[in-house]
Order: structure tokens, then sequence, then C-alpha cells
């Protein structure tokens, strides 16, 4: 019996020092910032889940550190958490300079505000957002103890909808133990996630309205049929229920 423990014990060691030689697991120890606007990938992590656990759009993350797709990192890596000042500069310095004035072209045509596209309030300052229930159904699982967000019971098939209006950011299975997973952007400070579904009706990028059907309820990765719903502030994870209206819609 001591040799069987002793063996496994070995074999623990082994499987944990052979993590960190080449590309990061989907599974195992998950690491920590090392400061305010760096990461370092530890064991078991993949792109997405660090851009969602710091709430940023996993493909500026990957934009900033140069790295292309199929995104792979790798253990000890370090990963840059904010825009690189090349890029701050060259957005700043993007505006074309106004057109000098000269008297025989001045004309009386009144300044007209800029154009903004559907759902531009999701890139720029926080505002008031009116949430919305995303699914009817029964809450079987609370925020905390170890849940980030609330669980609702449905059945299969079940329409889910945006809770706010905003852009998908991300739409697809990369994160473990999430299923067939959406996150929406709101703005700079408010992203919501739909986890499980067994049906994605929308794709990265897209603009959602407030209520607009985005996914089928599943269980994909789950036991259950269920919609796992997700509110983060700022890329912190805050009670859903504290946010969305005391009647479901």
């Amino acid at each position: 019996m001591i040799r069987v423990w002793a063996a496994a014990f070995i074999v623990l060691i082994l499987s944990g020092c052979a993590g960190y030689e080449g590309y990061a697991p989907v599974s195992g120890m998950r690491g920590s910032a090392g400061q305010a606007d760096y990461y370092t990938v530890k064991s078991g992590d993949t792109l997405y889940s660090i851009a969602w656990d710091y709430g940023q759009d996993y493909k500026e993350v990957a934009q900033w550190n140069r790295i292309a797709p199929p995104y792979r990192i790798y253990a000890g890596q370090r990963l840059r958490l904010t825009p690189p000042a090349d890029i701050s500069v060259a957005a700043k310095s993007s505006t074309p300079p106004p057109a000098a004035s000269t008297g025989s072209t001045a004309t009386n045509k009144k300044a007209t505000p800029a154009e903004t596209a559907p759902g531009a309030q999701e890139t720029g300052a926080s505002q008031v957002i009116s949430w919305r229930w995303p699914v009817q159904g029964k809450l079987v699982g609370n925020f905390g103890a170890g849940n980030k967000g609330i669980n609702i019971a449905g059945e299969e098939g079940q329409a889910i909808q945006a809770a706010a209006p905003g852009r998908v950011v991300y739409s697809g299975s990369g994160l473990v133990g999430l299923g067939q997973l959406l996150i929406i952007k709101h703005d700079n400070t408010f992203l919501s996630a739909y986890a499980h579904n067994k049906t994605l009706l929308v794709k990265e990028g897209d603009q959602v309205s407030a209520g607009q059907r985005i996914a089928e309820m599943g269980r994909t990765g789950a036991e259950r049929v269920m919609l796992h719903f997700q509110i983060r502030k700022d890329g912190k994870p805050v009670n859903p229920l504290q946010y969305l209206p005391e009647t479901k819609l």
C-alpha cells in the first residue's frame, strides 16, 4: 500500500511539473495577477478565461500581446491586460486635424452631430442600464458560496434573451465548465454571461438589444437543463438579483 501511495505521489509531482513546460492545459491550478496591468499565465489558464476574469475582450488582449489565432498561451507567459501606449497614442492621433478655413469657401452650413452607431454606449462611459430577466424559470442556484451568478431552471430549447443592450464579445465553448457560452459587453463597466446553452443564436461582434433572443437553454457543461447567468462589474462577479427587477419580464 505504501508503494502504491508513493507511486501516485510521484506521478502527481511529475504531471504538475510537466504542466509548466508547454502550452497551458485546460485543467490545473489557476494563477493570480502579478501586477495591476499584467498577468502571469499559470497551468490551466486559457486566453478566454483570463480575459473573462479581468472583464476584457479576449480579442483585444490577444491584440495587445500579439497573439494570433488559435490564441495559444503557455505557463509563465506575461500578458498585458491594458492597451499598450502605442495603441493609445495611435487612437488619439487617428483624428485628422481640422482643415484651414478660407474666406472664399466659407458657408453658412450648420454643423451636425456625429452619427452614433447602434450600441455605441458599450464603448463609452458607464451609463444607467435597465436590466431585465434573461429567461422565465425557477431560481435553483443563488449567488455566493462559489457560485459567481444565479442558476435558472427551465425547458430545453427555451428562449434566452439579452438582459440589456450591448455587443457580443464571446460566443463559444472555450471556458471550461460553462458549456456553450455567450458574453455581452454593455459598457466599460458591465458584462453579462449566459452559460450552458443548447444553441447560440448570435456571434461575436453582433449588437444585441434588450430582450433579443440570443440562445436556447440547454445543459452543455451542466448536470441539468438551466441557464447560469452572471453580471460582472469592472470584471468582478456581482449578485444579479441586486440589478434585476423583482418581477421577471
